[in-house]
């Protein structure tokens, strides 16, 4: 089965390696697509890799954490995600 490496919503664009890969490890499950969607529409802070990929940070009320969301250089298609513990504002 040859899958695209971009899928459409819902919840929102993603790579491939986010939807089979990221989202199905054990410390990734309590990552709610909610939640990455309220980070990318409104990031506590954005900054851009070297690779061109953008990284978006949100507070999450419900884990008491901050949240990275990585997206490619279109700034939409979710990469990653992860709880980030170094994370200071």
């Amino acid at each position: 089965m040859n899958l695209p490496d971009r899928l459409p919503p819902p919840p929102f664009w993603r790579t491939r390696y986010f939807a089979l890969s990221v989202m199905a490890r054990p410390d990734r499950r309590m990552i709610d697509p909610i939640m990455v969607v309220s980070t990318l529409n409104a990031p506590f802070r954005k900054e851009r890799e070297p690779s061109g990929r953008i990284r978006h940070w949100g507070w999450i009320d419900d884990l008491n954490q901050w949240l990275r969301v990585v997206t490619l250089d279109d700034g939409q298609t979710v990469h990653n995600a992860m709880l980030d513990r170094d994370f200071s504002p």
